[in-house]
């Protein structure tokens, strides 16, 4: 094998992490924007229900939270133990800090999604947009920043390749 070739596949590894997330990351936000295009009342126009849409929401809602949980009891952990961003205790936190806004803004749409599961005819497509404005930009940023953090010149700086590749994910 030529060294390129070599390098190639450790650059891969350095930045499976990253690009794991990223898949992951990118999923997410289509889905956060699919929820805020229809939140106008449009699934009404793409053959939805209220209930359909408020499902897809609550699935949002399902996948994010999974999504960090498992960040936060499997992953971040082993990270926090060097990179600081991933640590709680750290004053530059920032990624367990920005996972609490994200928190915050899905139990406000889980609030949102059971009123009006409970009470069809309160639907506001306003309130809905006004909740998802709430935590999008904490949302979107954190799922960049995270992403940036993982690639390989990065975890470099932490992290030996053999250790990198034992990071569970």
């Amino acid at each position: 094998m030529s060294s390129g070739r070599l390098f190639s596949q450790d650059e891969r590894r350095w930045n499976r992490l990253s690009t794991t997330m990223a898949h992951f990351h990118e999923w997410f936000k289509r889905e956060f924007n699919v929820v805020y295009e229809l939140a106008d009342g449009s699934f009404n126009r793409r053959g939805m229900s209220l209930s359909n849409y408020l499902q897809e929401a609550k699935s949002l809602c399902t996948h994010l939270n999974f999504h960090h949980s498992l960040e936060e009891r499997h992953i971040f952990p082993v990270l926090a133990e060097r990179m600081p961003e991933f640590s709680e205790q750290a004053e530059d936190g920032r990624h367990i800090r920005s996972h609490k806004a994200i928190h915050k803004g899905l139990d406000d749409l889980e609030r949102l999604i059971k009123k009006w599961s409970d009470d069809p005819s309160s639907y506001s497509p306003t309130e809905m947009r006004a909740c998802l404005d709430s935590f999008r930009d904490v949302l979107f940023k954190h799922l960049d920043e995270e992403v940036d953090d993982l690639k390989g010149e990065n975890m470099k700086k932490y992290w030996s390749l053999e250790e990198v590749d034992r990071i569970p994910m």
